[in-house]
């Protein structure tokens, strides 16, 4: 008996332990990217190029390292049809300049891949697993999806939405309005930005970010990255401009960004562990949140006579 206590004892004890292996972090931040057919190679390189640009920005830097732990880590997939998602860099840990330069130099060495139909269900699906094998303990949870369309594959964007929120991650958006027709003659979406707001993003201090094309996108990236990191959520009075002096970083009310992130992580509060995330979402779209699958059953049926697979 005294044996099997004892054993009993050591396995508790050890208990503790594991735990405490996992180091603390800021922030798991898993970033999605859309490379799906109405994206030309061009405008994938644009993208990777804005996200190494934002991170090797230093107000980027500043806020990554200046969190209550100082580091954050960050994963970063690409995606397209319901199963299709190309992991590119798995959970790395930025905690320094030079991981920070090390994950950038990686994902600028990654080959640009383009891909068919959009799927903006599949790439939540694919994300949430994705946390619970992470080796870093998170203050928060944040999935970050960018693209240029609504979703029209896979299964109904809200219901996989609902699954995440559970399992308290917070969804961001960028949505790319990029104002033509891809390449298979399927019409622009004047609304995306309104799909994202209310089918896509949900959780506390959830926010869509807009790209007003390609070309914007550094911009939008820049301070979409900023606002994830110091955990600001949606900041409209932010301007991510670069001035005559080269310096990144002034909002429309001329306070300094560095001071506005200082303020902000000092008056941080870590996301409670009761918080219920599926109450963060906005009131239903007015158009349906099926309308990606509804516009391309109707082109593809008008155009061709067939209804897609």
């Amino acid at each position: 008996m005294r044996w099997l206590l004892g054993l009993l004892a050591a396995f508790v004890a050890v208990l503790p332990v594991a735990a405490q292996d996992k180091k603390e972090v800021d922030l798991a931040l898993v970033l999605a990217i859309d490379i799906s057919g109405s994206i030309d190679p061009d405008e994938a390189r644009l993208q990777r190029q804005g996200y190494i640009d934002a991170f090797r920005d230093p107000v980027i830097v500043k806020a990554i390292l200046g969190g209550n732990h100082g580091r954050i880590v960050v994963a970063y997939f690409e995606w397209s049809d319901a199963w299709v998602q190309k992991l590119l860099i798995d959970w790395t840990l930025l905690d320094s300049e030079a991981a920070i330069k090390a994950f950038t130099d990686r994902l600028d060495a990654a080959p640009i891949s383009i891909a068919r139909r959009t799927s903006i269900s599949g790439a939540i699906r694919y994300a949430i697993p994705m946390y619970g094998r992470s080796p870093y303990e998170a203050d928060r949870k944040v999935l970050d999806i960018s693209g240029d369309g609504s979703n029209n594959d896979g299964g109904l964007v809200t219901e996989v939405r609902q699954d995440a929120l559970k399992d308290r991650i917070v969804i961001n958006g960028l949505p790319i309005m990029n104002g033509r027709p891809n390449p298979f003659g399927f019409p622009a979406e004047d609304d995306l930005d309104k799909y994202y707001l209310h089918c896509v993003t949900g959780g506390p201090r959830s926010f869509v970010e807009v790209a007003r094309s390609f070309e914007d996108f550094p911009r939008a990236i820049r301070k979409k990255l900023l606002q994830e990191v110091a955990d600001l959520g949606p900041r409209p009075d932010i301007d991510f401009a670069v001035h005559r002096n080269g310096d990144l970083a002034i909002d429309r009310q001329g306070i300094h960004l560095a001071q506005s992130l200082q303020l902000s992580q000092s008056g941080r509060r870590p996301a409670r562990n009761d918080d219920d995330y599926t109450r963060f979402v906005q009131p239903e779209y007015e158009l349906g949140c099926d309308i990606g699958e509804r516009r391309s059953r109707d082109f593809w049926q008008r155009r061709f006579g067939v209804t897609p697979d």
